[in-house]
């Protein structure tokens, strides 16, 4: 197709046209031939080119199914829930990897019962989780949501039963250090109950069982928070046929079967022996204690001796004290006795005699009781032998 065209205005960049209907259309100056100046005329032919066209039109098909490749070609897969392990009271869940393919992750959420439990930390890195708190033989479902940017994905629904208290196949038993001979009974009775022994400390191991709190899985087990029970937990749970409560089986409780009184024994600490009563001693007498009667006397003497009896070597030698105070006032006595004698052969005549007789005999009868006092003075102090011959 040929086109005359009339050159209006030329510049250094583009140049005005004029089509014959007098339209203006601006024209780049370099395509034009050299030397041309206003009111020249050009002719410009105008032809498609089909091989062009084609090769474009190839080369943008390849481009596209290079992104469609790349970027449409996979989409993110839907969640594969299953169930690892039920037990009484909790449920093991795990699925496969997730894969995202070019989307990125927005949330993976567990959804109970129809509700949302809450959703998966590090849902790329965990791929299980587990589920306590549950009602003994009660049914529940459990489903998967994965958001993305390329969509929303569910999983199928999963319904999972637990386990009766006489259903004893959800134990799952990791072993720490036990005796050769206790490790060979225990896996017997483990595979007796219908229960099972895995290696190494996981989300489903249920019990740990072990006779020494020591070593990485012990550690491992107290971290995630497993009941380390000893190994007779597994003997009593086969002897009554049903699951039993783990707080008389803790490795560091007191074991089951020892007497109550042996056991209160051993943990209660009985109070230290009160202390042995003291022998109060008696205090030094005052010038007011010194004038008591001599029957008082007596009597404090007794109770003296006999406390002196169960006292230390203290009161032992207080108490050969008192004997030989004792021996002094009984040879006073017979000095006085003879005195009296004697007086009883001086005063026979007057009344008085009588009298001092009868007072001298009174003073040794009390006399033979008395303590460590001073002695009394003697008949003839008042009225002597000269005093009654003069």
């Amino acid at each position: 197709m040929l086109v005359s065209l009339t050159v209006g205005k030329v510049d250094a960049g583009v140049t005005v046209l004029l089509t014959p209907d007098k339209r203006l259309i601006e024209f780049p100056s370099i395509l034009l031939p050299p030397n041309i100046v206003s009111g020249s005329i050009v002719d410009i032919t105008v032809s498609r080119n089909h091989d062009a066209e084609a090769k474009a039109e190839a080369k943008f098909a390849a481009l596209q199914d290079q992104i469609f490749a790349s970027f449409g070609a996979s989409q993110p897969s839907t969640p594969v829930l299953r169930c690892r392990n039920a037990t009484q009271t909790s449920v093991v869940l795990e699925w496969d990897p997730i894969e995202l393919a070019t989307a990125d992750l927005i949330s993976l959420s567990l959804y109970r019962n129809g509700q949302k439990a809450g959703n998966i930390p590090r849902p790329m890195h965990m791929h299980s989780t587990k589920i306590s708190g549950l009602a003994v033989d009660t049914e529940y479902t459990f489903h998967l949501v994965l958001r993305t940017t390329a969509g929303t994905f569910a999983s199928k629904q999963v319904v999972v039963r637990t386990h009766k208290m006489t259903d004893l196949s959800g134990i799952t038993i990791t072993t720490g250090i036990l005796p050769p001979q206790t490790r060979e009974e225990l896996a017997k009775a483990v595979e007796r109950i219908g229960a099972k022994i895995v290696d190494g400390v996981r989300i489903d191991t249920t019990h740990f069982v072990t006779t020494e709190g020591r070593g990485v899985p012990w550690e491992k087990a107290v971290e995630m928070n497993i009941p380390v029970v000893r190994p007779e937990w597994v003997e009593a749970c086969e002897k009554t046929g049903r699951i039993l409560g783990v707080t008389k089986y803790y490795l560091d409780a007191v074991r089951p079967g020892v007497p109550v009184g042996e056991e209160t024994q051993r943990t209660v600490t009985s109070p230290p022996p009160a202390p042995a009563q003291q022998t109060q001693k008696d205090l030094p007498q005052t010038p007011a204690q010194a004038g008591e009667s001599k029957e008082a006397e007596a009597k404090k003497e007794d109770e003296k001796d006999k406390e002196e009896g169960s006292s230390d070597d203290d009161d032992e030698d207080e108490e050969d004290a008192g004997d030989e105070e004792k021996a002094k006032a009984t040879d006073e006595q017979k000095v006085r006795l003879e005195d009296k004698d004697t007086q009883k052969v001086a005063l026979r005549p007057g009344g008085q005699a009588s009298e001092q007789e009868k007072s001298s005999t009174e003073e040794a009868d009390k006399g033979e009781d008395s303590d460590d006092k001073a002695p009394e003075p003697s008949p003839g102090d008042g009225a002597s032998f000269q005093d009654v011959a003069l």
